[in-house]
């Protein structure tokens, strides 16, 4: 029994020495992949702007002058408020296609308004991860990079962004 109880010493540390041994190798099965950055990439531009499918072109020339007035292209609304221009404009609202964005162009560009107008763009066309992210509208370049955002209230259910415009420019949904 006393022999016995030094070898029981001995097998428990080796055992113990080879745990700890095999503690710090990499496991040999395969490992799951990381998450990868094109599932959320797929749903939303890394540049922050919402993933949409194409929405047919449109465009809309109106005449609009202090009394205020509105146009729209596709599902896309601007309301200029009363007071706004002090003389009559034409407005051009354009709906470019084939950006993977819901966008619209307004002409002439610059155009500066005396009571900001608002500006309602739908979602209803966007991925669904990005249905649930709240969205604002965003002032854009050409190349689709986010200069600033407009002050913008989000309606999850219609499905509609409203932002206040002061002036002409290229616009965005953004979250």
């Amino acid at each position: 029994m006393k022999a016995a109880r030094p070898l029981v010493v001995v097998l428990l540390v080796c055992a113990l020495a080879l745990a700890s041994a095999c503690g710090d190798r990499q496991p040999t099965a395969p490992q799951p992949p990381a998450p990868s950055a094109d599932l959320i990439g797929s749903l939303l531009h890394a540049t922050g702007l919402l993933s949409c499918s194409n929405l047919p072109y449109d465009s809309t020339t109106q005449t609009i002058g202090p009394a205020g007035g509105s146009l729209s292209v596709g599902p896309h609304t601007l309301v200029i408020p009363r007071a706004a221009l002090k003389q009559s404009v034409s407005i051009t609202m354009i709906l470019p296609t084939g950006l993977r964005v819901n966008a619209v162009k307004f002409k002439p560009a610059g155009l500066q308004f005396q009571t900001p107008a608002a500006l309602t763009m739908s979602y209803a066309n966007c991925s669904l991860l990005g249905k649930l992210l709240p969205k604002r509208i965003a002032y854009k370049t050409d190349n689709l990079q986010i200069l600033y955002y407009l002050l913008s209230l989000d309606n999850l259910l219609s499905k509609y962004v409203t932002g206040k415009v002061n002036h002409f420019s290229d616009y965005v949904i953004a979250w």
